[in-house]
């Protein structure tokens, strides 16, 4: 596979994920700028976190106005991979690459931390190295973290298995107290409804190695590459 790592102004977290493609994976990976449109050369395209435009607006809402925020339409159309994380969710949310959108949290304070995350589709691109039910573990760091989506739409989500993750306890309970930001239904990743665009708050780029403590992120990346 051929992957490609977006770059905004403000992206933070492409060159962590540029290292994990590149060192960890061995795969063939580039930087894409936020200015290109011609993007047919890859298999995947990832979308960072950090702070695209400064997050002015609203976090991702200028990065989704982009040539290449706008040329991921037509790639995803052709039934090719977008991978959003954090900032990059939220990207794909303001750009309808994916349904719902990404509010403030609910307590009104930026959360760091290692979070534990439920397994909810194994079936999709994204998940085929894990289990339904599967726990897992990966750090989580933002503000606007805090998912809402209609409950017609959130029904369908349920129905069409668009649901990928959510915030759970060591035990997989998935409960008030998991939750760290106020998402509706504890939710932490959704799918669109082809199974081609994956958007996640948590960071699995950040969780590949032994050294910092977590590794579990590799089996998402293992996954989209399988």
């Amino acid at each position: 596979m051929k992957f490609g790592v977006a770059v905004y102004p403000g992206s933070n977290c492409d060159y962590d994920t540029y290292y994990v493609i590149r060192d960890i994976l061995n795969k063939d990976v580039s930087f894409v700028d936020y200015r290109e449109s011609n993007i047919e050369k890859y298999d995947c395209i990832i979308v960072p976190g950090g702070f695209s435009f400064g997050d002015y607006l609203r976090p991702g809402a200028i990065a989704s106005h982009t040539p290449l925020t706008n040329a991921l339409k037509e790639f995803t159309e052709k039934g090719k991979f977008v991978i959003g994380i954090c900032n990059g969710f939220q990207i794909l949310t303001e750009a309808h690459l994916l349904p719902g959108a990404l509010l403030p949290n609910n307590h009104g304070r930026f959360v760091c931390k290692h979070q534990y995350l439920k397994v909810e589709n194994d079936s999709t691109p994204f998940t085929k190295k894990l289990k339904k039910g599967e726990v897992i573990k990966l750090p989580i760091a933002h503000h606007d973290g805090n998912y809402f989506v209609d409950q017609d739409t959130l029904k369908k989500m349920e129905e069409n298995g668009q649901i990928i993750l959510r915030y759970c306890d060591k035990d997989g309970n998935v409960t008030p107290d998991s939750n760290p930001n106020g998402s509706v239904s504890n939710i932490a990743g959704v799918s669109n409804d082809r199974f081609n665009v994956f958007g996640l708050m948590p960071h699995p780029e950040r969780a590949c190695e032994s050294l910092l403590g977590l590794i579990d992120g590799l089996k998402l990346f293992l996954s989209i590459i399988d």
